[in-house]
């Protein structure tokens, strides 16, 4: 039974499968298309909120350099990526790739965790997308009651001057030592976050109606919040201060991680969740026209762009305002402001951006989290229903259906700390079994066709999952806990019904008695 876990989907039916194309999945997606589809999932939150947090509690102007860190690091994901994408161009990003190296049981487990980084990644950034279009309905007099715009049960405090805020044991805190009475403040209970389900909503029927469609609707997005970005740059750069950027390097408080080197490394640490979204693009191989070629281009292509772009915007808003003034949830806005009267016209511009930056980053969310599933129902793991291809949209619609509703629960009712952090150590244990794969792969079978193929190996998979390892072992351990409960109900799923529907092990079965 130990080695029956194990067992390997073959390599020559993946390929031959992908060449056949039997899916049903419409080939529709360009070289373009698909760097863009990264971009969209990459760009979002973490360059309108991350990048000013993390340069006002860690490492200042040096920020930059936690960019970089960050970066290269997740390249070496990426270019694990990029060589598995090529090599098997089906739908199921990791799951897929951990089923042909690596054995079924531990591709169920990739599977069943991306779970975590798609369909919860959807409904983190619905609920960051919440915030963004409320603050901008505000500007111009439209007003959402406030207990419809936040997690079932939070507690919502109204703060002069700054409007209604969900209370947290920080913020208390902050209130009590400005001598601020908070049970005299006005409280509410939210009810639901209405806004962040109606975008899940919204999104997940697009994705029904067609993988072209969904694209075309992201390119625009992206078109959107990147030349937002590329303007503030140009703009911000004439507005640039050279003194705001020393000390480069602020000096070490005396805390590990609170500025200085261990500062730039933490940043680095909190930045690398900013870059999460690019192996996304994986998940829509059997919808591109040429994956062996495009898909590489694809994931790597968006995120050296997106790289550029966090460390352009870091640069330019460190040199317009202090670091110190830009720990909030709308930085660049703080930017903007320090920019005179005179660029307040940019300001609803900017969060334009910031809420096209977040709807692209839950389409592909919500496109990745269904192709997952129709992978592993096609393998036998899930049921048939799973797999059911829209007759007229040839979009796998029963499972981006149940995602969205799922998704769309998830948004309405759960705190956006929860769903962050499950997020992160889904993504990080995906980002390092990938890249322990190329290395088995390599290995047991060296004499594949490899389009692309990862450089320095096995240096540069060993850094990669190490890096992913280090990282994971930074989250809370309440994380750790809600991820191995996760993955026993995973376990339940797979061996009362996986295991015993699984297509390869019924092929396997049926080779040895000769049939």
């Amino acid at each position: 039974m130990g080695n029956n876990l194990f067992l390997t989907k073959s390599l020559t039916d993946l390929m031959q499968e992908a060449k056949d194309n039997k899916s049903g999945l419409k080939k529709t997606l360009t070289k373009l298309n698909l760097t863009t589809l990264g971009i969209g999932a990459i760009i979002g939150a973490g360059i309108f909120v991350l990048t000013g947090q993390a340069a006002a509690q860690y490492a200042g102007p040096a920020i930059v350099i936690s960019f970089i860190i960050s970066g290269i690091a997740c390249a070496f994901a990426g270019l694990c990526y990029a060589e598995f994408a090529s090599m098997i161009p089906i739908s199921g990003s990791a799951y897929t790739y951990s089923y042909a190296t690596l054995g079924e049981f531990l591709a169920w487990i990739i599977g069943w965790d991306l779970i975590l980084e798609y369909l919860f990644a959807a409904s983190t950034v619905s609920v960051g997308w919440s915030g963004y279009v409320v603050s901008f309905l505000h500007d111009f007099g439209i007003h959402i009651p406030t207990v419809f715009t936040a997690a079932t049960g939070s507690v919502l405090v109204e703060l002069p001057k700054v409007g209604w805020q969900q209370l947290t044991s920080n913020l208390s805190a902050s209130l009590v030592e400005q001598g601020v009475n908070v049970a005299a403040l006005p409280h509410v209970t939210a009810i639901i976050n209405l806004p962040a389900m109606f975008i899940i909503a919204a999104l997940t029927s697009l994705l029904i109606i067609g993988i072209r469609e969904s694209a075309n609707f992201n390119n625009i997005m992206v078109i959107v919040k990147v030349s937002v970005i590329i303007l503030f740059i140009a703009i911000g750069i004439a507005f640039v201060h050279a003194g705001n950027w020393h000390p480069f390097i602020p000096k070490n408080t005396g805390v590990w991680g609170h500025f200085g080197w261990s500062g730039i490394l933490r940043g680095a640490g909190v930045i690398f969740f900013a870059y999460i979204g690019f192996d996304a693009v994986s998940t829509a191989a059997q919808e591109a026209k040429n994956p062996q070629r495009d898909m590489p281009i694809g994931i790597l292509g968006s995120l050296s762009i997106s790289t550029v772009l966090y460390i352009l915007v870091a640069i330019v808003l460190t040199g317009i305002v202090s670091y110190t003034t830009l720990n909030v949830s709308d930085p660049v806005a703080v930017g903007v402001n320090a920019m005179g009267e005179g660029m307040f016209w940019l300001r609803p511009i900017v969060k334009i951006a910031a809420i096209a930056g977040l709807s692209s980053v839950i389409l592909v969310m919500l496109m990745g989290q269904p192709r997952i599933f129709y992978s592993m129902s096609k393998d036998g793991l899930l049921p048939p229903v799973f797999s059911k291809v829209h007759r007229k949209y040839k979009t796998p619609y029963v499972s981006t259906i149940l995602t969205g509703l799922v998704a769309i629960v998830l948004a309405g009712v759960l705190p956006i700390s929860i769903l962050g952090e499950l997020v992160s150590i889904g993504t990080l244990l995906a980002f390092a079994i990938v890249c322990a794969s190329i290395i088995v792969l390599r290995k047991t079978r060296p004499d594949l066709e490899r389009p692309f193929r990862t450089p320095f190996v096995p240096l540069i998979p060993i850094l990669g999952a190490l890096i992913c390892f280090i990282q994971m072992a930074a989250l809370p351990l309440d994380t750790w806990l809600r991820l191995f409960i996760w993955m026993a109900i995973g376990f339940v799923i797979y061996f009362t019904y996986g295991i015993r529907h699984s297509k390869q092990r019924i092929l396997n079965k049926s080779a040895k008695q000769g049939l």
